[in-house]
């Protein structure tokens, strides 16, 4: 055992038979280095356990090191010194002496072992160097010359510290690799780190090759669109904005709610990800299309002058007096009220024909509001309320929302017809899914499937129509308020027939009062021999065939005369006409 100067090192491991430059800068290690010169030019290499520590006591190092010998040191102009080593031999410390100005060490050698040539150490050697071959060619920060270099030792001992030294491994790997002095052990240990970090650097090239790619690709088109921008400026066109920008200019640009905001924003980055050929990319754009279109906070201003009510009422129906006072009931509250009014669902019940359907009209002619209607007649599928889920090829919103759409309002008057034909199946019940469109409690915060956020249906204006109440589920009736509209008596019906219908037939059928006219007598005997029904659609129809009957022999006159009298229908023409 002999005494040497020691250096600690910070990541560092020095290997016996490799040349190592060092720079000391820590005072203690450079007087330890001068100290080595004076003795024999030999020092004690050996690496901190924590590269944090900048003075080092000697339980923060490693007992295993490598004892150096110093080639060549130069003071440099900073006044640390560069120190060109060595590696000759493993060796263990012993005992460390900490002196005034530098730390010893009692060294001891360790020798190597299973250091003769046997087939299991030659196919070792063979494996360690096609790993560092391979090594070598992944990692970009190693010449070649250092794999050839390595192949020409034939000391496989001395192979396995030289193959360590250049491999870029961690601090630690290198550590237990100086710590082994069994040949086989240190080069099974080497093959196997070898082996990892092959791995994980094809991992790195397979990762960089794809955002190179990507990258590649993306600079392609990027080159390819300011050509095309350039071109179309030469040509005095102006540049279309993507499909993706032109969605997220529109999402900027329109008031919508901060959840449907979120959700808009969320799925613009999904789209702009995806291959615009792709079927996932069209339902995308689909439903961005459908949140940017409903108008979430696009109200129409209610008119709710009674007195101007009470005019539309009177020219678009005859009689019907509680009817039009329960409607005219409803708007005072609703004028007075205000937004503290509690939302009703109105629903006309009456037989065929006795207008059920044109008060809805004049509910929202009355109050300036938007009209659309839709028919539950023969609805069997629930999803025509609440839409289909999106995972559905041909996805869409359910017909409410459908119909807000096209209205373009939140607060359109929505007219439910026959909802006393509601149907259902084994694809749902749609008067169960009605319960919370109607309900003033729940449709504040009506979720489509499609659309996956809520919409507030509560400005809506549900009117319904049914023929009778008898059909309708008791739940669903207890949410709406029942009007009744009785059938027309002998004398309404002529009444309706003089000032609404033969006005608006006339019209249609391009005839005026002075090519025909149906005295009141003939009316009543239509009623009363042609008719039997408490509406008047079926007065409409004679009253229209009358009409075409004019209307031809109007066309077939042969001068000019003839062609513009008056045909006065008499019971005895009506007869003609009519059969």
């Amino acid at each position: 055992m002999h005494i040497h100067p020691v250096v600690p090192v910070r990541d560092m491991v020095v290997f016996p038979g490799v040349i190592a430059p060092l720079f000391v800068g820590r005072p203690r290690s450079a007087r330890a280095l001068e100290e080595a010169n004076i003795r024999g030019h030999l020092v004690f290499i050996t690496a901190q356990k924590n590269s944090q520590i900048e003075n080092p006591d000697p339980d923060d190092l490693n007992t295993v090191g490598t004892l150096c010998k110093i080639l060549q040191t130069v003071r440099m102009p900073d006044g640390t010194i560069k120190a060109v080593l060595e590696g000759g031999w493993r060796c263990r410390a012993v005992h460390f002496i900490s002196g005034d100005s530098f730390l010893e060490a009692e060294i001891e050698k360790i020798p190597s072992t299973n250091t003769s040539y046997t087939n299991q150490a030659e196919a070792l050697r063979r494996a360690v160097l096609t790993e560092f071959e391979q090594y070598v060619r992944l990692n970009l920060k190693l010449p070649d010359e250092v794999s050839h270099s390595a192949e020409n030792i034939e000391d496989t001992d001395l192979f396995a510290d030289i193959v360590a030294s250049h491999s870029l491994l961690k601090h630690q790997d290198k550590q237990k690799l100086l710590e082994t002095p069994d040949l086989i052990e240190r080069l099974r240990r080497l093959l196997a780190i070898l082996m990892r970090e092959n791995e994980f650097l094809k991992m790195e090239h397979d990762i960089q090759d794809k955002v190179r790619n990507e990258m590649d690709k993306g600079q392609k088109q990027y080159y390819l669109r300011e050509q095309l921008k350039i071109i179309q400026q030469e040509l005095g066109e102006d540049s279309p904005l993507s499909e993706t920008e032109e969605l997220r200019s529109r999402a900027e640009n329109t008031e919508l709610p901060e959840e449907a905001r979120e959700k808009v924003m969320r799925e613009l980055e999904r789209y702009a990800r995806m291959a615009p050929i792709s079927p996932e990319a069209t339902v995308s754009r689909t439903y961005i299309e459908w949140l940017l279109d409903l108008p979430w906070n696009v109200s129409s201003e209610d008119h709710l002058n009674l007195k101007d009510a009470r005019k539309v009422l009177e020219e678009d129906h005859y009689g019907l007096d509680e009817v039009k006072e329960r409607i005219l009931e409803f708007l005072a509250v609703r004028k007075l009220a205000a937004d503290n009014m509690r939302a009703q669902v109105l629903c006309f019940v009456g037989p065929p024909g006795v207008g059920k359907t044109s008060l809805g009209k004049s509910i929202a002619r009355t109050m300036g509001r938007k009209f659309v209607n839709m028919s539950l007649g023969g609805l069997r599928d629930e999803a025509e309320i609440r839409g289909h889920r999106r995972t559905y090829v041909g996805a869409l919103p359910g017909r409410i929302v459908q119909k807000i759409k096209a209205a373009g309002t939140n607060n359109p008057v929505l007219l439910m017809d026959e909802i006393d034909k509601i149907g259902n199946d084994f694809r749902g019940d749609p008067a169960a899914a009605l319960l919370e469109v109607l309900d003033p409690e729940q449709n504040c915060s009506f979720t489509d499937n499609f659309l996956e956020i809520s919409f507030d249906l509560s400005k809506v204006m549900f009117i319904t129509t049914a023929n009778s109440t008898g059909t309708i589920p008791r739940p669903l009736l207890d949410r709406m308020e029942i009007i009744p509209l009785p059938g027309y008596v002998a004398e309404e019906k002529v009444n309706i027939a003089k000032k609404h219908l033969l006005p608006r037939i006339l019209k249609e059928h391009g005839l005026t009062a002075k090519n025909m006219t149906v005295p009141e007598a003939t009316i009543r005997n239509i009623i009363t021999a042609y008719t039997m029904e408490a509406g008047v659609r079926n007065l409409d129809r004679q009253l229209s065939k009358l009409a075409r009957k004019v209307a031809a022999e109007m066309a077939n006159s042969s001068t000019a005369d003839e062609a513009g009298r008056t045909i006065r229908i008499t019971k005895d023409i009506m007869k003609k006409m009519l059969g």
